[in-house]
């Protein structure tokens, strides 16, 4: 069990730096002396830092092994939260941003690998379980944020503390992660598709349901208030219990995963999600009534539960070694897919809205969500023809 409880601390440490920072943009605002606009621009530094970093964190955790990349990326993400905390300015803050996001950026493949070490060595899902640590860790950080707040604490004294937390619970866990460097001996299995993963259908298509997730789950936290505001006439408040549905429900879903994905199997446990999630957005798109708003969002936040760590979980399983290892390339090729969703999604979803209403943009959302069926079933038969080939010889 250490393995298990030091992995799903892990994922809940970097839920709660992302809860820890993202809930004091309105005091970071101030302490920049930033307008909306510009401040949005140093957002968008924490994207470009978590696409560009994942995009080789396969290879980076495939030769230092998940441990250390783990180890690293976190201590990085704690020195960057201080930056955060104590950033005079605009530009200060930028960097910091783009840090804390390219360190994220290999943590979450770092992570996922060791949980596909987990998952190996006890021969049971338990994936989702560690996506529902991080939604803990998030949730955790938020409420943490908000004692801060409430009770005076500027940003530098609140992140520094978060920071201290965070490198304090690292060292008390990181022995019993897995992932140790691989041995240079650990060949892969023998296929010509295993290469790379470029040239591998299966991870394609296993990218494009991590892609859709990303673009669902993203429109559930940066729109789902703006709908219920604007066209469902509710007050803000009211408004943002359409999210905080959305995540309860995705997080209690994940904790029975292991369960159903063992009765059912993840392809349709994949597919029966995603159509879940699919009609839970169709009625909040077309359906006027706040009521059926949130529970559409519900619908959709357990739906998509599955999504995306099922999705890494085949991504590993797919780069499979025959000594047991590997798969750190495949799950740092899906992730990079799914991180160009959370940073394209948003301005293809706003500029939709705006030319034509939440209410449509949500019917967008619909499709994305309505193409993981079929992308799912694709990647199985994918990865059985590839099993045929390498039986083939």
């Amino acid at each position: 069990m250490r393995d298990r409880v030091a992995v799903f601390t892990v994922f809940a440490l970097n839920g709660l730096a992302v809860g820890s920072w993202a809930t004091r943009t309105p005091a970071l605002t101030a302490q920049v002396h930033a307008s909306p606009g510009v401040f949005g621009l140093a957002l968008f530094g924490a994207s470009v830092g978590m696409l560009l970093t994942a995009s080789v964190s396969g290879r980076v955790v495939e030769r230092a092994g998940a441990r250390a990349a783990v180890a690293g990326s976190t201590l990085v993400a704690a020195a960057a939260l201080v930056l955060i905390g104590f950033a005079p300015g605009v530009a200060v803050l930028a960097a910091a941003l783009f840090v804390i996001g390219g360190s994220i950026g290999i943590l979450d493949v770092a992570m996922n690998v060791a949980a596909v070490a987990v998952e190996r060595r006890s021969r049971r899902p338990v994936l989702p379980v560690f996506h529902a640590g991080f939604s803990f860790g998030a949730l955790a950080g938020s409420l943490a944020a908000g004692l801060a707040a409430g009770h005076g604490w500027s940003p530098a004294r609140h992140l520094a503390v978060a920071a201290v937390v965070a490198v304090v619970v690292l060292l008390s866990v990181i022995r019993a992660v897995p992932g140790s460097r691989p041995e240079p001996t650990a060949e892969p299995v023998v296929t010509p598709w295993r290469a790379a993963p470029v040239r591998r259908p299966v991870l394609w298509l296993l990218a494009a349901v991590a892609l859709c997730s990303a673009i669902a789950e993203g429109a559930a936290g940066d729109w789902s208030a703006l709908l219920m505001t604007a066209e469902r006439g509710v007050g803000p408040g009211a408004a943002a219990l359409a999210f905080a549905g959305f995540q309860l429900a995705m997080t209690l879903t994940r904790l029975a995963g292991p369960w159903v994905q063992r009765r059912f199997g993840p392809t349709r446990c994949l597919v029966a999600g995603a159509a879940l999630a699919a009609a839970g957005l169709l009625a909040t798109a077309v359906t006027p009534v706040a009521a059926v708003g949130y529970a559409g969002f519900a619908l959709a936040g357990a739906g998509l539960a599955a999504s995306f760590p099922l999705t890494l979980s085949l991504a590993g399983d797919a780069g499979k070694r025959a000594d047991g290892t590997g798969g750190e390339r495949e799950i740092g090729f899906v992730t990079a897919i799914a991180y160009a969703g959370y940073l394209g999604g948003p301005p293809v979803i706003g500029g939709i809205a705006q030319a034509a209403g939440y209410g449509v943009a949500f019917l967008f959302v619909t499709l994305v969500a309505a193409l993981i069926p079929p992308a799912a079933v694709a990647a199985r038969r994918a990865r059985l023809r590839e099993e045929a080939r390498q039986a083939a010889g």
